[in-house]
């Protein structure tokens, strides 16, 4: 029988519609191999809702979202909206949609594919099988925490203030997620903190140390960020599943993305307790190249295998996905992010139509 769901397609800004393009015919062609039936509508967010609406996340948007099955986001943000205030710029409706669904887990793989290990920055005995989830907390920590703004002080002086601010209760509940992670990989966490002097990582420390007697075939331990980010350029193979808050998670995902090469590979997914999932690549809008056939839509193609995997609980689908994609690599396609010598440079129109062969292969 048929399964069909209802996916929200966020193109956003910059190269999003030509990633998307090729993710969304991607999709299609995978339904029809698995039975499975999309049905794709398109909302706005980001600059393209700016300029539409006047705010970067409508609420027919979050609405939209919100009945769906699924949300797959391809990337927000530009230079011409740089300057508008930071409540109204394409980033806050990033922050939105994660609050609006109750987005409070990301998952942020950075596994070093053997086709690519020569692309990255760093020694091939370095990296070489590597293979990284960091579990992100997404809707607290320092980037909601209360309060915040740019104030006045009595001398006159501007003072700017934000606020890192975690409940037990949400320090437990990405805690869960990260061992559960970490269950099904390698059964190794590493939670990292500031523990040595910040009192709201002392807290996360104690909610995750206790929250570990609950998972006795998980080996847990601990690092304090400066340290972490650190071993993840010395020797990233210790690391299997990183647990930490929101702020550590945008700064350590993004070090263990650059392992691999080239941050237009890395997919990621977004969950909450309840409802649709957000699906996207962790590379941005790169605005310098939009409209110029150059992106590498290889990472929001992961990020469908990664909502089909993760949001549809279709492993089989997102396992052919993936194995797609290695198979293009094999082949020695390369866009310009990832492009090597003897490798067979291609644009991202083309880097799908290869993808879409392999299906056949």
């Amino acid at each position: 029988m048929t399964q069909q769901y209802r996916i929200t397609l966020l193109p956003g800004d910059g190269i999003g519609p030509e990633i998307i393009g090729v993710a969304t015919e991607v999709l299609s062609l995978v339904g029809k191999q698995f039975d499975l039936q999309f049905e794709f509508q398109e909302a706005l967010i980001g600059g393209a809702a700016i300029d539409a609406t006047g705010v970067p996340l409508p609420e027919a948007t979050l609405e939209t979202c919100r009945n769906s099955d699924a949300v797959l986001l391809a990337a927000i943000g530009g230079y011409q909206w740089d300057t508008l205030p930071s409540h109204l710029r394409p980033e806050a409706g990033l922050l939105g949609i994660r609050a609006g669904l109750g987005l409070f887990a990301n998952l942020r793989p950075a596994t070093i594919l053997p086709q690519l290990v020569d692309a990255s920055t760093l020694k091939r005995e370095i990296v070489a099988g590597a293979d990284i989830m960091v579990v992100r907390e997404l809707t607290g920590g320092i980037y909601f925490g209360q309060p915040k703004g740019v104030f006045e002080t009595e001398t006159g002086a501007k003072r700017g203030v934000n606020t890192m601010a975690y409940t037990e209760a949400e320090i437990e509940r990405i805690g869960r997620v990260a061992f559960e992670t970490a269950r099904k990989r390698g059964s190794k966490l590493c939670s990292v903190d500031k523990a040595n002097v910040l009192e709201v990582s002392q807290l996360w420390r104690e909610c995750i140390t206790k929250l570990s007697a609950e998972y006795p075939d998980v080996e847990l331990s601990h690092l304090y960020v400066d340290n972490a980010a650190m071993q993840l350029v010395r020797w990233p193979k210790q690391f299997d599943t990183i647990v930490t808050g929101n702020l550590f998670g945008d700064i350590l995902s993004d070090i263990a993305a650059m392992l691999t090469g080239s941050i237009g590979m890395l997919p990621s997914a977004s969950l909450g307790a309840s409802g649709p999932g957000l699906f996207e690549p962790v590379h941005g809008s790169a605005p310098d190249i939009a409209g110029q056939d150059k992106a590498n839509p290889l990472a929001q193609v992961l990020s469908a295998a990664m909502m089909l995997r993760y949001g549809l609980n279709q492993p089989a689908a997102a396992d052919a996905i993936e194995t797609a994609v290695e198979k293009v690599l094999d082949a020695g396609y390369r866009t310009g992010d990832i492009m090597s010598e003897g490798m067979k440079l291609v644009g991202c129109r083309a880097m799908g139509d290869v993808l879409l062969e392999m299906f056949g292969k």
